[in-house]
């Protein structure tokens, strides 16, 4: 099984491929882990940027191997990942003429496996065959794991803004699940942030590039550790007191830069809105350089930084944030 010559088989022999999960790679609807545009995921795995997108079945061989396999036949993958969030079983088998390519790896972390094969392991390398594709570590931080991090606040939104009021101000912990007994969603150790209008602070961290709600405040151990980097206070330098770097810079660049889109559209992908947020909002995704924001078009936003590993910096609705959202919603591609 090599390049474009391999061949998708329901199960058999070593060269079939047991599929276990797919993902679409569209202009709309990309893994933003590989890239903050289309063109820029496109191009870690080596694909020309087709306006209409590709599928991407990641899968094991007879032998156990990881492989990501790209198809064209994107409505195919489009139905089947449909009917799986539903609950509804689908054997995807795209066609062998569907293929574009056949890469040894996965992008992504996937937590099953194929039945009766050996344990998930990279394929032996083959001459000509590129590096195997391996998910982000989540020991690391980087421009993958804020994207990533940014996916997770917006599937957790809930959780997310029910540590923080209006204004951006911390509020008090509140009940998981909206009210429910049990666990808490505790508000995290605190640190400077950007509004719309001015400044505020409480922000949540990320354990791993995935929020965590085990209640014990998360930035108290994985957020930064100087104040410095999280701008709690002035720093010595010799007998005097030097200001701590102000994390509001980062949002500020963020938010000027997405300004910035209105006037220059960025490349596609950087800027998508998706319906899934409940009480009729939408949900925005955006990219740029060393920045993700994830808000709804009715409330406030969150911003990472590369700068701030793990911090989750809240920007609170005020006077200017509603127009720019309203405005980037109306150019953000969504997905069909």
């Amino acid at each position: 099984m090599t390049g474009t010559d391999r061949t998708v088989e329901a199960a058999g022999d070593a060269d079939a491929l047991f599929v276990l999960t797919a993902a679409l790679l569209t202009p709309a609807r990309f893994p933003s882990v590989l890239g903050d545009d289309y063109a820029a995921a496109c191009a870690v795995l080596g694909l020309a940027p087709y306006a209409d997108g590709y599928g991407l079945l990641f899968g094991q061989d007879g032998l156990g191997a990881r492989w990501t396999v790209v198809v064209d036949d994107v409505s195919l993958v489009a139905v089947a990942i449909s009917s799986w969030d539903c609950g509804m079983a689908y054997d995807l088998s795209p066609d062998e003429n569907s293929v574009v390519a056949g890469l040894p790896g996965w992008p992504l972390p996937v937590a099953t496996r194929a039945p009766g094969v050996p344990a998930p392991h990279d394929p032996a390398p083959e001459e000509g065959d590129p590096p195997p594709l391996t998910p982000p570590r989540d020991d690391e931080w980087g421009p993958a794991q804020r994207r990533t991090g940014a996916d997770e606040v917006a599937r957790q939104w809930s959780a997310w803004r029910a540590q923080v009021a209006d204004d951006g101000t911390l509020a008090p912990p509140v009940p998981a699940g909206g009210g429910d007994a049990g666990a808490t969603v505790p508000a995290a150790a605190g640190t400077g942030v950007a509004t719309g209008t001015g400044a505020a602070t409480g922000p949540g961290a990320l354990d791993g590039a995935r929020p965590d709600f085990s209640g014990t405040p998360p930035g108290a151990r994985s957020g930064p550790s100087s104040s410095a980097a999280t701008g709690s206070g002035p720093v010595t330098q010799g007998s005097a007191l030097v200001p701590a770097p102000d994390p509001y810079d980062g949002v500020r660049r963020a938010l000027d830069q997405l300004r910035g889109y209105l006037e220059d559209p960025p490349p596609a992908g950087r800027v998508r809105s998706d319906a899934g947020a409940a009480g009729g909002g939408r949900t925005l995704r955006a990219d740029g350089p060393g920045w993700s924001l994830v808000a709804r078009t009715d409330d406030m936003a969150f911003v990472l930084l590369d700068e701030l590993p793990r911090q989750v910096l809240p920007v609170a609705r005020g006077a200017r944030l509603p127009s720019l959202l309203a405005r980037l919603d109306a150019m953000a591609l969504r997905p069909s």
